[in-house]
């Protein structure tokens, strides 16, 4: 089984940028997937985008596509979520998730993966 740890949350101004990293340790060969989402106050977690881990294609949300960019060097076992232009909405916990065994069609879902960070909180001040 994997762990999954997020860094690299912080306050910046609209406008701004941010990167996030999601470090996975422990069993990675068993490893298909990332996902990262997010959690703002009295809101449901929502899925902001997925990485699959050999090929490292990407899906994003509607709201995440031009600004948000997921990411994994083959050599490393951590995965970037790089934000730009972000906006004081974007302001959230953010999470990332293992998903192990298989791809899975609704990978969208938070349910399907297998391990999860505790999150690290991005605000973004207009």
């Amino acid at each position: 089984q994997v762990q999954v740890a997020e860094s690299g949350g912080g306050w910046v101004q609209a406008g701004g940028s941010l990167r996030l990293s999601c470090e996975v340790s422990g069993r990675t060969s068993s490893m298909y997937g990332v996902g990262w989402f997010r959690q703002a106050p009295g809101k449901e977690r929502e899925w902001v985008g997925s990485i699959r881990w050999r090929s490292s294609l990407t899906y994003y949300a509607d709201f995440a596509k031009g600004r948000f960019t997921i990411s994994r060097d083959s050599a490393e076992t951590t995965v970037h979520l790089q934000m730009d232009s972000l906006k004081p909405e974007d302001t959230a916990v953010y999470y990332c998730a293992a998903l192990e065994g298989q791809w899975r069609w609704n990978y969208k879902d938070s349910a399907v993966y297998n391990a999860r960070g505790q999150g690290t909180q991005v605000t973004v001040s207009s």
